[in-house]
């Protein structure tokens, strides 16, 4: 009945967007110099799950109809708007870029804080510790 609580669910995207966010902005600084690279961001997770949650449901067996195939990890789409553009046609700022990062450690860590204590409370309600 409880393969897997929501929560669960909504800790392993968040974590997984993270990683995906933090590949994007290691991409944005190995290029910083690169002539003509244009930064690479993804969208606010809000954004990213509300956009997957209004996706319709697929049905998976006869008897049910399923979630989706996995966490919600948008691709990287270019920047738009980029305040800042060098002579060489580069949009990578590097400071944006390492505030970026810190928002993403943060993030990841919330996501795994929550999947933690998620387990520990399903582990109590077990009598498990």
């Amino acid at each position: 009945m409880f393969e897997k609580p929501e929560v669960l669910t909504i800790a392993s995207s968040l974590a997984a967007h993270a990683a995906a966010r933090q590949s994007a902005i290691a991409r944005n600084v190995a290029n910083a110099d690169t002539p003509g690279y244009r930064a690479q961001d993804l969208p606010d997770f809000a954004e990213a799950y509300r956009a997957d949650d209004a996706a319709p449901l697929r049905r998976t067996r006869a008897g049910h109809v399923g979630a989706g195939p996995g966490p919600v990890v948008p691709a990287a789409a270019e920047r738009i708007g980029a305040s800042t553009m060098s002579p060489n046609g580069n949009s990578v700022s590097l400071e944006a870029e390492m505030v970026k990062a810190a928002d993403v450690k943060r993030e990841h860590d919330l996501a795994l804080a929550i999947y933690g204590k998620s387990l520990a409370i399903l582990r109590a309600s077990l009598g498990r510790r």
